[in-house]
């Protein structure tokens, strides 16, 4: 990224979200019936590039099998109501009924309830008994106590997710995931993130992870930016994780690690950004926190809204606009990219004449300002 000068004493990176792009047309175009959008990670594919967010206004233990069966992957946060509450479904109704004033405070009561091993597992078989590839997620805090569960449980997919995760964690209080070793003994693939930069992936993808989330701070429901001040543009992280990827290819002997943005899709057009930018898939909240089987029941929340010191999240509303189905894949009835997602990227891929998501990876972008004079 260029560096501009701030002021005097401080100079910065120019760095672009999704918004400030636009995917370029090229001299051929193809039938979007043509064009492969599958994605393959470790040896599980999958028919879309989309992981569901393990947020529990968006992931239930049905609708993360849903989301399986549509093509993509489902992902449930196991640190969430579904494994604090033998029957969650009155939390949920609670909170979608909160005073705008109470919702942070009365959040925080609800997830201050302890999160039960035995409802891990439980929550696991539901998703496994569907036949889809069962994924889950924990905090780097939470996965030394709990992976065992986990694993045992059988989860497929093991996701290891944070606002922000280093492969070099420093604390003078306790032991810190050593995620090198951590990952190297588990039989399972692991995702893990989210980081933000070249530098950070790179020691991401050195533990061995079979993917890196890419994003911090940029979701629907965060605040991070107005607590911490601290930020990404996506379009320029996705980029530049991608660049750590190929040159971890170079480092390794052809070690493939996959991209997964992290936050920044809130329409159609954001996926195909995403893809062309470098990811191999994308995580998605808020589009599916309005599908009308989400938990949250047109509210989106993530975990940082229930911190018990310092929430970093809100509760948003987001209302609903269709069934999963209709979100991921059509038809749409709106012009808005808030409908066939996966259409939308079947499209952008044919206009540009690419036929599967490596190829589109590739495919020529142009800053296009958005709100930038």
């Amino acid at each position: 990224m260029t560096e501009v000068e701030i002021g005097r004493g401080k100079r910065g990176k120019v760095g672009y979200p999704f918004d400030d792009i636009a995917i370029v047309p090229s001299r051929r175009t193809r039938d979007p019936e043509e064009v492969s959008v599958a994605w393959q990670i470790d040896a599980y594919r999958f028919e879309m590039p989309v992981m569901a967010a393990p947020m529990d206004s968006v992931m239930s233990p049905d609708t993360a099998c849903t989301v399986g069966r549509l093509g993509g992957l489902g992902v449930l946060d196991l640190e969430g109501l579904w494994t604090r509450y033998a029957d969650p479904q009155p939390l949920f109704d609670q909170i979608a009924a909160l005073p705008e004033d109470e919702a942070n405070r009365r959040m925080q009561e609800i997830y201050s309830e302890p999160i039960k091993p035995d409802l891990v597992a439980e929550r696991i078989a539901q998703m496994r008994a569907s036949g889809s590839t069962v994924a889950a997620s924990l905090s780097p805090q939470r996965t030394q106590q709990l992976w065992k569960t986990v694993v045992d449980a059988g989860v497929d997919i093991f996701v290891i997710r944070g606002t922000t995760v280093s492969a070099e964690h420093v604390s003078g209080r306790a032991e810190p995931l050593n995620l090198k070793q951590f990952i190297y003994e588990l039989d399972v693939p692991v995702v893990v993130g989210g980081c933000a930069t070249y530098q950070a992936a790179l020691h991401l993808m050195r533990t061995g992870a079979a993917g890196v989330l890419v994003g911090f701070g940029g979701g629907a429901a965060h605040t991070t930016r107005s607590v911490l001040g601290v930020s990404v543009p996506m379009a320029s992280a996705v980029a530049d994780v991608a660049a750590a990827r190929r040159d971890y290819m170079d480092e390794s002997g052809g070690r493939y690690v996959h991209v997964i943005a992290d936050g920044g899709v809130g329409r159609s057009g954001d996926l195909a950004k995403a893809i062309a930018c470098g990811a191999d898939a994308v995580m998605m909240g808020s589009p599916l926190a309005r599908a009308t089987e989400a938990p949250g029941q047109g509210w989106h929340w993530g975990s940082e809204a229930s911190h018990q010191e310092l929430p970093r999240g809100r509760r948003q509303h987001v209302g609903t606009v269709g069934s999963l189905e209709e979100i991921l894949l059509g038809p749409s009835s709106t012009s808005d990219g808030s409908l066939n997602f996966i259409g939308a990227l079947r499209r952008a891929m044919a206009t540009t004449g690419y036929s599967d998501l490596k190829e589109f990876q590739r495919v020529e972008v142009a800053v296009a300002p958005h709100s930038r004079s």
